[in-house]
């Protein structure tokens, strides 16, 4: 009897019928995204989207925004829990779209891994196509990449690249911005996916292992941490979109509030955001607690608490926050757009090659609850 056949791809620890598996899984979930302008279903070597309905625009500008989840996913591999990322990478691509003022068209995903575990590579993409079903975005396409030998078989990485669209003349930013605006704050979720590499740092050198109790959140060190990102996308479009005096808004990411805010104000601006008018979250507080620092020396790397920055006309800002709210997006003015001479001191000036505005963040932070 002749030998069986061997499978050189298999020998080098690439599973092609793993792979196959997976997107066999994940297909429900994906489809769930697709309205009737996606065309081919999943698994084509492209995806395509009908953009017909553009044509109804007077001058459409697509944007687009490419993310990762950055070092949380080290948490997720450390507990074993792979359902939250997916909505993480959403809410880091989808809703940079959104600062420009585009509405979300499409989305597709990256995954590479060191094996493919299908049932996680399913739960990874079903996080994603939840997250894409809750902001409107389809998910048109996506790969996933075994790298034996690169990887460890339980380590991953994801990222994720959307396109949107809006009006040319509908576009937010720095130009549309006024002196006395009013700047309103957007609750986060939490940490969202910034700044896990000092958090993770953190924990290390606390000797906490993330599978242990944590007593003021009420659940592990690790299922706290992943609390998922808050997705912004359509309370904001809606408050763009009922003409509430929008002029700019900040996607508070990497670099903090003052970095992310000066990206959007025009030179010659200048906002002190107002510490006293909100309380950061309990994970900010027991995170710097535990390392030994206060909440100020964070100011560069996590939100503190606000996800969103609204610039929005100041005779708009209490029908704004009042809109806001009522999505179940907590929010508050924490400051007001000046132009011309700005108070003596330090502030920041622009960030990732943006010479925009000047921001600082003075007094100290509330005790209580927002």
């Amino acid at each position: 009897m002749a030998a069986s056949p061997t499978n050189p791809y298999s020998e080098a620890g690439v599973d092609t019928a793993a792979g196959d598996l997976a997107v066999e899984l994940m297909k429900s979930s994906v489809r769930a995204t697709h309205g009737p302008e996606v065309l081919g279903g999943v698994g084509g070597f492209a995806g395509l989207f009908d953009a017909s309905a553009l044509r109804d625009f007077r001058r459409p500008l697509l944007a687009t925004s490419t993310d990762g989840v950055g070092t949380k996913v080290a948490i997720a591999q450390a507990i074993d829990k792979h359902d939250t990322i997916g909505q993480d990478l959403v809410g880091m691509v989808v809703d940079d779209i959104v600062v420009v003022g585009a509405k979300p068209l499409f989305m597709t995903d990256y995954i590479a891994c060191g094996k493919v575990v299908p049932e996680r590579i399913a739960d990874i993409v079903r996080g994603i196509a939840e997250a894409c079903a809750a902001t409107g975005t389809a998910l048109v396409g996506g790969e996933t990449a075994e790298h034996p030998g690169l990887l460890g078989p339980r380590d991953y990485d994801v990222a994720g690249a959307a396109t949107g669209v809006v009006e040319a003349d509908a576009i937010l930013g720095a130009e549309r911005v006024q002196d006395g605006d009013a700047v309103i704050a957007v609750a986060s979720s939490g940490l969202h996916s910034n700044g896990y590499s000092l958090v993770r740092h953190i924990i290390t050198r606390a000797g906490i292992s993330y599978g242990d109790n944590a007593e003021d959140f009420g659940s592990t060190w690790g299922e706290a941490l992943l609390e998922p990102t808050r997705l912004y996308t359509l309370p904001l479009l809606r408050l763009i979109e009922a003409s509430r005096g929008v002029h700019a808004l900040s996607h508070v990411t990497g670099g903090g509030i003052a970095a992310n805010l000066a990206r959007v104000l025009p030179q010659g601006s200048w906002v002190e955001v107002d510490r006293s008018t909100w309380s950061p979250s309990p994970v900010f507080r027991v995170l710097s607690d535990i390392a030994g620092s206060t909440l100020e020396s964070a100011e560069g790397t996590w939100n503190l608490g606000i996800g969103f920055l609204a610039v929005v006309a100041a005779d708009k800002k209490d029908v704004a926050i009042a809109a806001l709210n009522a999505e179940g997006m907590p929010s508050w003015q924490v400051g007001t757009v000046g132009f011309g001479s700005r108070p003596d001191g330090e502030f920041e000036q622009g960030a990732k090659g943006v010479d925009g505005g000047a921001v600082r963040l003075v007094g100290a932070y509330a005790d209580g609850a927002k």
